[in-house]
């Protein structure tokens, strides 16, 4: 049994989408860390250079909007210009929106599910080629979806569309794992908890707070995200096909709680 490189990423490509920021960019510095060479896409081109120059050697801005399937087929494109092969894609952008269901927006419902449950498999489906050139006997490639645990139970806010788009993805997650192991292609997911990040500002301004909700008593740390991703990403998870691996201190299979005390 040879361990010592279970964890390791090195030659390897990903790209990680809203890697400038929050949990891609946890992502993308822990790819970064074992090895990887990354690629970091967001729709702000100037937060996406800012983030590569941070995360140093290796990391290179890719910025693109994918909200839209035309997005997501120009940062292929891009990415075609660049790359021969692709090893590791991170489907991490996303949207969320919160009104009382008497207000809830049309726009709110279409930029969330577009960006949420649309823009992954769209983005897959684009970058399908390289990540089928990247696929080898015993080392296949990886897709890793972003979801929340907010697709696998309730929170006390009103955030229609956000609660059906993640659990639309993870079930999503499934039905492309099935179709994508034909051709040596991985698809797994987590779903985060409780991170600080721009999304959810709870975690970010009031972690401790927060915590007292959380069986493990902590917000989640950058160490926490890195971790699971490099293990799907790695030799260690190339035995994990369709899973999704919620990260999240307990909150959803350990908790004695309501479903919607957090």
């Amino acid at each position: 049994m040879d361990t010592a490189n279970l964890f390791r990423l090195d030659g390897r490509v990903a790209l990680v989408t809203g890697g400038s920021r929050g949990i891609g960019r946890m992502i993308a510095a822990g790819f970064l860390a074992q090895g990887a060479k990354v690629y970091v896409s967001s729709r702000k081109a100037a937060a996406c250079e800012e983030a590569a120059a941070e995360l140093g050697e290796g990391c290179i801005a890719l910025p693109q909007d994918v909200s839209t399937v035309d997005g997501c087929r120009a940062l292929a494109a891009a990415l075609a210009e660049r790359e021969a092969r692709l090893d590791i894609l991170v489907n991490n952008a996303g949207a969320a929106w919160g009104a009382p269901f008497e207000e809830f927006p049309e726009s709110g419902w279409d930029k969330v599910m577009d960006l949420n449950v649309k823009s992954p498999f769209f983005l897959t489906q684009a970058l399908h080629a390289p990540l089928t050139a990247a696929a080898a006997a015993g080392r296949p490639a990886k897709v890793i979806n972003i979801a929340s645990i907010d697709g696998m139970r309730l929170n006390r806010w009103e955030t229609y569309s956000y609660h059906a788009s993640k659990s639309a993805l993870i079930y999503l997650t499934k039905r492309m794992a099935a179709r994508l192991v034909t051709d040596g292609i991985n698809v797994t997911a987590i779903a985060p908890g409780a991170f600080a990040s721009e999304m959810n500002r709870a975690a970010r301004d009031h972690g401790d707070a927060v915590a007292q909700s959380i069986p493990a008593r902590r917000i989640g740390v950058d160490e926490d995200m890195a971790g699971a991703a490099i293990y799907l990403a790695s030799r260690a998870g190339d035995y994990v096909i369709g899973e999704t691996i919620a990260v999240d201190g307990g909150l959803v299979h350990a908790s004695m709680g309501s479903s919607i005390d957090a």
